[in-house]
């Protein structure tokens, strides 16, 4: 099952350092039965955009706790069915991965560049309001291979 695992640059740097996520378990979100009636799409890349915005909403709110970090990151990676749980109550999409990620699980790196920088910073300044989250949703993640995840520290 393809994952999206919302992090920070710090958790960037942790999972170079340690060669993929070594705690577990990890929240995250995916395309969950839920997930698809709640987006009300069948197109599945659609579907897994879906999921990657709901994991950026959620690095958002872990770089409130990281101060001067303004990038959202987002970690793409496909692991054992077995291995995922249901969260329900964190809404559609919401699941947990109930063991650590190696580098090798992980498919991809979203992250924000610079332009973000600035409606992230509001946003985290004001609150993390619905307004000043969708202001930050204005900009795209950009996809990096894990091969690049050392210049993107």
């Amino acid at each position: 099952m393809r994952v999206f695992i919302p992090t920070t640059p710090a958790g960037l740097a942790s999972v170079h350092a340690d060669g993929g996520i070594v705690s577990a378990p990890l929240a995250a979100y995916a395309v969950t039965d839920a997930f698809r009636a709640w987006y009300d799409s069948e197109d599945e890349e659609e579907l897994e955009y879906g999921a990657l915005t709901r994991a950026a909403e959620d690095s958002l709110r872990l770089l409130a706790a990281e101060p001067g970090a303004p990038r959202r990151v987002v970690l793409a990676a496909d692991v054992p069915d077995a291995l995922v749980g249901v969260r329900a109550q964190d809404g559609p999409g919401a699941v947990l991965v109930d063991a650590a990620v190696p580098r090798k699980r992980i498919a991809a790196v979203h992250m924000d560049t610079a332009e973000a920088e600035g409606a992230i910073t509001a946003a985290l300044a004001g609150g993390l309001t619905d307004e000043l989250i969708e202001a930050t949703e204005e900009h795209e993640l950009l996809w990096f291979a894990t091969q690049e995840l050392a210049d993107l520290l």
